[in-house]
């Protein structure tokens, strides 16, 4: 069973903010949150993709009102991520499992997201399954200036197959640089243990990815977020990128997990036969983290899941999972098979 809603919070953090309030110190936030969209597709059959399920006449019976059902129900979603704290909706975003730009382009007209002005950052990989990364902004607030995608390169039996690239973003958040990398990792098919060389490799060119940005940014503010088909604890973050997770161990160089705390204590993103797992993570540079109370750049405050009751599953087998789109090719009107998950930005007013 998933449990409730939790965040992680720097213990050593103690400090009073307010919002157009007189204190000693206002505080800026921003959110920065990341979130699988369940095969966000639309109807049009696309001859080059594994699409056909996601069709009026597929397996699915993937209606016009399915699609429009579906975008109100993640639009409702992303716009109230961490809200409670930055009174807006994220200003990133990161997203995963989606055919292509234009069902972004839809999504981001939907609901409480057409309120705002969205910048959208997308590549078409050559996922088997036709699926791609991307990233979501607040045009108000970031500003990016350069853009990559980086293919990951596995091969079976010495064919090459093709999984979801990996997005790199650099850009300016309210003046700041900062870098995000978007991810969606091999799956486990065929196991754990057989996939796990996959997942490894991946961690791998995050590295990679995260050593180009330091070339020529040595003090880069970097933050890696996405559906990683492995747990906090697993091989491919404590052993490849060698993730910590205690803030106060966080030494120049090396990368802090938050939500290895919240695995440990039982917290999941999603359920899958009987086994909850936490694969949606955000990490991120030492940078980012400060054990001096010095918030005149940007610095983690805090990281959370969101999952507030109504997309959660209340009764049946899957209780307290999360509430799915699809269940047995059968439209149930959820939302998506993962919670999404966020970090809240912190600096002090200028």
């Amino acid at each position: 069973m998933i449990k409730k809603s939790f965040f992680l919070l720097f213990g050593f953090l103690i400090f009073s903010y307010t919002y157009g309030q007189k204190t000693e110190k206002n505080y800026q936030i921003r959110t920065i949150a990341f979130y699988n969209l369940e095969n966000l597709f639309d109807t049009i059959n696309d001859p080059l993709i594994n699409d056909d399920e996601f069709t009026p006449n597929g397996t699915n019976r993937y209606t016009s009102e399915v699609y429009k059902d579906k975008l109100e129900k993640l639009a409702r979603v992303l716009s109230e991520i961490g809200s409670d704290q930055s009174k807006n909706s994220p200003v990133i975003i990161g997203v995963c499992e989606l055919e292509n730009r234009n069902v972004l382009e839809d999504l981001v007209k939907t609901g409480k997201l057409k309120d705002k002005r969205w910048g959208i950052v997308h590549y078409d990989s050559k996922d088997s399954r036709g699926i791609d990364v991307a990233l979501l902004y607040q045009e108000h607030y970031f500003k990016p200036i350069n853009h990559k995608s980086f293919q990951l390169q596995l091969y079976d039996e010495g064919k090459r197959y093709y999984t979801r690239d990996q997005l790199m973003v650099s850009g300016y958040l309210d003046g700041e640089l900062i870098h995000f990398i978007v991810n969606h990792w091999p799956s486990r098919k065929g196991g754990e243990v057989a996939s796990r060389p996959s997942r490894e490799k991946a961690a791998a060119l995050n590295i990679e990815i995260m050593s180009e940005i330091r070339r020529n940014d040595p003090s880069a503010k970097i933050i890696s977020m996405g559906d990683l088909n492995d747990d906090p604890i697993n091989s491919s973050l404590k052993n490849i990128l060698k993730t910590e997770s205690n803030p106060k161990k966080v030494e120049e160089g090396s990368i802090y997990n938050p939500f290895e705390e919240m695995f440990k204590k039982g917290l999941n993103t999603l359920g899958y036969r009987d086994n909850i797992n936490l694969f949606d993570q955000i990490f991120f540079t030492s940078t980012l983290v400060t054990n001096n109370k010095d918030f005149s750049s940007y610095r983690f405050f805090r990281a959370g899941i969101y999952n507030p009751s109504y997309i959660i599953n209340r009764e049946g087998q899957y209780k307290g999972y999360p509430m799915r789109s699809y269940s047995f090719n059968t439209y149930a009107g959820g939302y998506s098979d993962h919670f999404p998950v966020y970090i809240h930005l912190i600096r002090a007013q200028k």
